[in-house]
Formats: C-alpha cells, structure tokens, sequence
C-alpha cells in the first residue's frame, strides 16, 4: 500500500504555447531515454519544453530540440549536450498508429508537457495541426468575452 504518489504526477515544464498554434486532437503519454545528469536537471526545474517537436524516424519516435541545461554540479566530462536527440518510449501499435496519421494527413506531434510519475520522467505528446491566423484571433475573443463575463457576473 505504499505506493509512490498513488498516480499523481508533478508538471516540470509545460509548453503552454502549443495549445494556442495548433488544434489538439490526440494525446500520449511517452517515456524518455535520459542520462543521470539530465535526470539530476530536470528534478531542478531547468528545462523548456517550449521550441521542441517529435519525428518518427525508421520506425522509433524522437524528441527533437527539447532544451535541458547542464547539470551544475557534475563535470563537463559527464554532462549532457542541452539540445540532443531523444528517443522516445511508445509502443510499437502507438507508433504506427502515428506514422500513419502524421504522413497521411499531414499532423504534428508537439510535446504538451513533461512530468514525473511514479518517479519517472513523461512526456505528454500530442497529434496536432496547426491553426491559421483567424483561429488564433477567434480563440483570442472568446477567452476576453470569457473574461468580460466573469468581471460582470462578479459584480452582481
């Protein structure tokens, strides 16, 4: 009965941008391949999720120019490069079920979020496709008439 965090997992970095360039239509949950010194920096919170994206490539998923600072305390001999290539952990079924909608028709795969469960380092990815400028628009006036709501019913 002692079991870590009973599910819960903790946000390191979010990529808040991704929800306003592109329609999310499906979510993953993916593991990373990590070394111990990027592990080290992630539990400090020196990450950014925010630039990255991921790519199928001969059949394994991959996290490209996702940004995790060196760690301070270990030497430059044992440290990582920042923004190398990672492989991402998705079952085989998952990752063609991807290749077939990114090449097909024409989505992404943008990284949401990346977070510890049970102590281990996830990543959130999602099928998106991007917007145009108009939706961005749309998507701006709903959340201030949203807003303007709010402020109206907080004053009655």
């Amino acid at each position: 009965m002692n079991k870590k965090n009973d599910g819960k997992y903790k946000v390191i970095a979010d990529n808040r941008q991704a929800r306003y360039q592109y329609h999310i239509l499906e979510t993953y949950e993916a593991g990373i391949e990590l070394k111990g010194t990027e592990v080290k920096s992630i539990r400090a919170g020196k990450c950014n999720v925010r630039d990255s994206y991921a790519l199928i490539r001969e059949g394994e998923a991959w996290l490209l120019n996702l940004h995790i600072s060196p760690y301070q305390a270990a030497s430059e001999f044992f440290n990582h490069e920042p923004r190398r290539t990672r492989r991402l952990l998705l079952h085989k079924q998952e990752i063609r079920k991807l290749i077939g909608k990114v090449e097909q028709q024409g989505l992404t795969l943008v990284p949401l979020k990346l977070y510890f469960k049970q102590g281990r380092v996830k990543v959130a990815i999602a099928l998106a496709k991007g917007k145009k400028l108009y939706d961005k628009r749309e998507d701006i006036k709903k959340r201030d008439d949203k807003r303007a709501m709010q402020r109206a019913m907080k004053q009655y």
